[in-house]
């Protein structure tokens, strides 16, 4: 899992503030367990070292972005251990008198405990092995015998223990809650989209209701049909053909002029193969604002305004014929005229 979201840092608020609290109050008390703890200041450059080892380390385990952590931070961050207990076991008295001179252990320990939730539980037993055979080692060498080395380390292995248990559940639950979720998230678009058309469905319904059915009634009653009447039929039925036909132009400022065009007698086509469906809106006022400007010029003929396929020079074309030329205006991604043509009928 990798991205801002759908990663175990997510789920576990890595991220909040909270995390960077803890992160700033994890870095200043080992700040002070390192000048505290130090015995004496030709000792402070050792502490310094290990308390800066430990805190990037921290830092990185919990801010770096990937998520599982890469191999080779992976592999750095395994270091940090055995690092910062050799660098403080090197300077502290022997036999020491408080287990807080060993303050690296523990520092430590907490990097590999959220090695484990990040992916990296194999590198943080391996890096936890090699702390806990620092210790061992520097138990022997100083003669206090291994087992003293082993007995003052071997109880930071209970909390990588509970971690590695605790990342064998979080990180395959964190794949199922964002899968969960991503699925979700599928299925409300869905919904939203099969909303989206019912409603459309239903304005048309009621749009159709409200424009065809008086006509309808009067067609059903019997009465005689007045040239009025039958001219209102012809002009419906060419407007619900143009919103089959060419529904990006089923803007009122075009249906105005059109139906106004057809009154006179211009026989009006409208076609819409779709080059105007990804158009800005302003593109979209110019262009239909220029198409409703040749409808009200026109008063005779055929006119057929197309708005053509995707990826044209040209975004529409009106084509006017009538009984003296034929006159073809190209309208561009802008709207404005191209091509301004005539030629003799």
């Amino acid at each position: 899992m990798t991205g801002h979201d759908g990663d175990v840092r997510e789920l576990l608020g890595f991220r909040t503030g909270a995390a960077r609290v803890l992160v700033v109050a994890y870095v200043l008390t080992f700040l002070l367990l390192a000048l505290v703890t130090a015995p004496g200041r030709d000792a402070w450059w050792a502490e310094l070292l290990a308390w800066v080892v430990v805190s990037v380390g921290a830092v990185t385990v919990v801010f770096h972005p990937s998520d599982p952590l890469p191999l080779k931070v992976g592999v750095a961050l395994t270091l940090t251990g055995p690092m910062a207990v050799n660098l403080v076991l090197a300077v502290v008295p022997v036999p020491i008198d408080t287990l807080l001179l060993t303050w690296p252990l523990g520092a430590s320990t907490a990097v590999y405990t959220y090695m484990c939730v990040r992916g990296r539980t194999g590198w943080a037993w391996l890096g936890m092995t090699l702390t806990l055979a620092s210790c061992v080692l520097w138990a022997h060498r100083t003669g206090q015998g291994a087992g003293y080395g082993l007995a003052m380390s071997v109880l930071n292995l209970a909390p990588l223990v509970m971690s590695t248990f605790f990342a064998w559940t979080i990180r395959p639950a964190a794949r199922n809650i964002y899968a969960l979720r991503a699925q979700k998230t599928v299925e409300v678009a869905a919904d939203a989209a099969d909303l989206a058309v019912l409603e459309e469905r239903d304005r048309q319904v009621r749009r159709l209701d409200e424009l065809a059915r008086p006509l309808l009634e009067h067609i059903a009653s019997g009465a005689e049909l007045s040239d009025a009447t039958c001219t209102d039929c012809r002009l419906l039925e060419a407007y619900l053909r143009d919103t089959l036909r060419a529904p990006i132009l089923s803007e009122p400022v075009v249906v105005t002029a059109a139906r106004a065009a057809r009154a006179r007698g211009v026989e009006v086509i409208l076609l819409d193969d779709h080059g105007m469906d990804d158009a800005a809106v302003e593109t979209r006022d110019n262009v239909l604002g220029s198409v409703a400007v040749l409808l009200d010029a026109a008063s005779s003929g055929t006119l057929t305004v197309r708005v053509l396929p995707p990826r044209r020079a040209a975004l529409v074309t009106v084509l006017h014929d009538d009984d003296h030329d034929v006159r073809r205006i190209e309208l561009g991604h802008d709207g404005s005229p191209l091509v301004l043509s005539a030629r003799p009928a």
